[in-house]
């Protein structure tokens, strides 16, 4: 037993611990310059998929279903042996709209809309608030256990000490300053630490119960078969077992590359795409070195005579019941690292997408609130506050409940939403908004009414009834036999139906709703960052005039960015792009100039407040001349008349090597419409010369038949001139002869 004095002191030193890691980290970069680059800090980072549910819990759910808790890694795996097409795209497109989380990804993709990055903000909140909730009481429970000797939560001093803890570390690492690039390297060298502590305090354990318990590793198996305990290594438990390994496999693969913070880490916080082929084998080197000795730790902990209700800390108990205080206390941090690197990252990225697509729009669209966009930081502040806050006053609530206990795959189910609408959207040009944000709302009021009610209703909110007999007596609505389809595990049953709607409405959006010319130029911009292999495009159109004043754009620019930032703020970054772009000493500029200035601005916006919300603030506060939108709506065909002579591939068939040489997608769809408006006026042209040759022949008939008539008139005025010649001779000869 340790005593809660003792342990405060070990949690603050330890917390003192990374926040001194994180101070020089961040003091480093200061120094140096520049950020690190170190893929092995990107890979060791991304063990954040492993929480106190993996840590705690990997342990209970084999003592319950056997090999079973494997699918939520083996699912883990598949995903990132696909990275090499998914991750590096989804880094290229970061690269290029300065994406700050999963919320402004997706809306990026779909126009930019403010309606599905709210839409997929609000799904995270519900869906991965009580996640952090678990964590909390994952903390509280353990501290519990080493002063008391029980589970029992105590919500008091402990609780709020942590949460203290939490809110500290995650505003002076997380969101201290507006980042324009949202990235936080002190954090993320943190996360590294812990990662290592409880890989460390993982294997320390196993092998320690192992030698212990087990007489070696090589031994594992007889102990086992002779305790009777041959569930543990059994892959099939129970009848849902063959159903939940494919359920647990798409979720975890959803969940690797969709849980917000596990975006956040993997492609916001990437610095290098080189740095993707490290983690391509570190990170599964990590997930199976971590799951090692879940099963020996499961059966030393059954053979030993440890209470079946407190499975999930196993791992806690064991060194604690032979009084190995250091391997207890390593156990402790290795377990408040996973608990407290998840809350971290978790919230900051809450914190930044509730910010930017919930606060913000209504700070704009409700004028006596605009005064608030000067204090972006502060908001940023109080939505960390709000997520830690709540996700608090959940677990003080809940802490013993059905519905805490249950969040795990909850959580993962929600977050599986986000995967139509990003591998769709990345894979099938013709996904739209219309079928993005049909899908999400489907999916998710699934997932509320499959997964979410029946947790609630089984924490004695609402009649249970609903169970058995449905709403209003429906039978084919019960939540948990969903149009009469019975027999499933309420997991499975949830992620089918939540998918099949999601993908449905997706689908049917995308095929009925026909997207604007905006839209479709943005998903071709999406689709050209995606496919290019660098974000640094050489072929810039050259020789326009420069007329455009300098001045009234850089006091236009300082003006919106005003809004956002401090104005010293401001001015700074906007001198800043003027010097960057080797325009600050010019009076003019040209309209290639230009747009670069505005897309250097967008992107620092954009890394305050998100792509989504960026563009917006550009649409709605840069004005464009009459000449300057002329110029702009002509760039594209400039730009395609500087690369005519450039190889390219025909007919859609574009391969890796001409992405990379520069022959971009848009480009070349720009390209193909031109060449086939050129066809259609060669036609155009042949028609009109054929209506000529017609017209030419009709001129010659008609001249001919002009002709005719003028031979004809002479020929009958020649006949009519004789006849009267002839007549008039008649009337002379019988004169003659009468005088005769």
């Amino acid at each position: 037993m340790f005593s809660p004095l003792a342990l405060t002191v070990v949690i603050v030193c330890y917390m003192a611990f990374l926040f001194a890691v994180a101070h020089m980290v961040e003091r480093q970069i200061e120094v140096r310059g520049k950020s690190f680059q170190n893929p092995w800090i990107y890979a060791l980072s991304l063990a954040v998929y492993h929480t106190s549910w993996t840590f705690y819990g990997s342990v209970g759910f084999a003592i319950e279903s056997g090999l079973l808790y494997l699918g939520i890694y083996v699912g883990a795996i598949i995903g990132i042996m696909l990275w090499g097409i998914t991750l590096k795209r989804m880094v290229a497109v970061k690269e290029t709209f300065r994406i700050t989380s999963i919320a402004d990804f997706i809306s990026t993709r779909y126009n930019r809309s403010q309606k599905i990055a709210a839409t997929v903000t609000l799904i995270a909140l519900i869906g991965i608030m009580p996640y952090i909730s678990l964590q909390l009481k994952a903390v509280v429970s353990t501290i519990q256990i080493l002063t008391e000797g029980d589970t029992h939560d105590n919500w008091g001093m402990t609780g709020i000490l942590i949460i203290i803890l939490m809110i500290s570390f995650t505003i002076m690492f997380g969101a201290r300053r507006l980042d324009p690039t949202e990235r936080h390297q002190g954090m993320i060298v943190v996360l590294v630490v812990e990662c290592i502590v409880k890989l460390i305090a993982f294997l320390a354990v196993g092998y320690f119960v192992t030698e212990y318990w087990l007489n070696g590793f090589g031994n594992v198996m007889n102990m086992i078969s002779a305790n009777g305990l041959d569930h543990l290594v059994s892959p099939n438990t129970h009848d849902y077992s063959p159903s939940l390994w494919l359920t647990f496999i798409v979720l975890s693969f959803s969940a690797i590359q969709f849980l917000p913070r596990q975006f956040h880490v993997a492609v916001v916080e990437n610095s290098h795409r080189k740095h993707i082929r490290t983690a391509l084998w570190v990170f599964p080197l990590y997930i199976i070195a971590i799951n090692l000795f879940v099963v020996p730790v499961a059966a030393a902990g059954l053979m030993s005579g440890l209470p079946i209700d407190q499975a999930d800390y196993f791992i806690l108990l064991l060194p604690q019941s032979v009084d190995n205080t250091a391997l207890t206390l390593l156990v402790f941090l290795g377990g408040f690292s996973a608990a407290t690197g998840m809350i971290i990252i978790t919230t900051i990225t809450m914190a930044t997408m509730t910010t930017n697509h919930l606060l913000l729009p209504v700070i704009e669209n409700i004028k006596p609130l605009n005064n608030l966009r000067t204090n972006l930081l502060q908001l940023r502040w109080l939505s960390v506050f709000i997520v830690l806050g709540c996700s608090y006053l959940f677990a003080v609530e809940f802490s013993n409940s059905y519905i805490l206990a249950a969040i795990g795959l909850l959580s993962f189910v929600a977050a599986l939403q986000f995967a139509p609408p990003i591998l769709l959207g990345m894979f099938w040009r013709k996904g739209n908004s219309a079928g993005a944000f049909a899908g999400l709302v489907a999916g998710f009021v699934i997932w509320l009414y499959t997964l979410l009610l029946p947790t609630v209703i089984k924490n004695g909110w609402l009649d249970p009834q609903i169970m058995t007999d449905g709403p209003w007596q429906l039978l084919f609505l019960r939540p948990e036999a969903l149009f009469g389809i019975d027999g499933m595990h309420p997991i499975t049953h949830a992620t089918l139906w939540s998918l099949l709607f999601n993908v449905g409405c997706y689908l049917i959006g995308s095929l009925i709703y026909h997207p604007g010319k905006a839209e479709r130029n943005l998903t071709q911009e999406f689709r050209s960052a995606m496919l290019s292999g660098s974000d640094k495009h050489s072929a810039r159109p050259t020789g326009l005039d420069a007329y455009i004043p300098l001045a009234e754009k850089i006091s236009e620019a300082e003006t919106l960015l005003s809004a956002y930032l401090a104005p010293d703020k401001a001015v700074s970054s906007v001198r800043r792009i003027a010097r960057d772009l080797q325009v600050h000493r010019k009076t003019q500029i040209t309209i290639i100039e230009l747009m670069e200035f505005h897309r250097m601005l967008e992107h620092v916006l954009a890394g305050s407040l998100g792509s989504a919300s960026a563009h917006n603030a550009m649409e709605t506060s840069i004005c464009y001349t009459e000449k300057e939108s002329a110029d702009l709506k002509a760039l594209y065909s400039h730009i395609v008349t500087e690369l005519h002579g450039q190889p390219r591939a025909t007919n859609g068939n574009r391969t890796e090597q001409d992405v990379t040489n520069g022959n971009f997608t848009l480009l070349d769809e720009l390209q193909d419409q031109i060449d086939l408006l050129q066809k259609q006026v060669a036609q155009r042209d042949q028609e009109v010369k054929k209506l000529e040759q017609k017209l030419e022949h009709r001129f010659d008939e008609i001249f001919r038949y002009r002709v005719e008539s003028q031979k004809l008139k002479q020929e009958n005025e020649n006949l009519r001139k004789a006849f009267n010649q002839r007549l008039e001779e008649r009337t002379e000869s019988p004169e003659e002869g009468d005088s005769v």
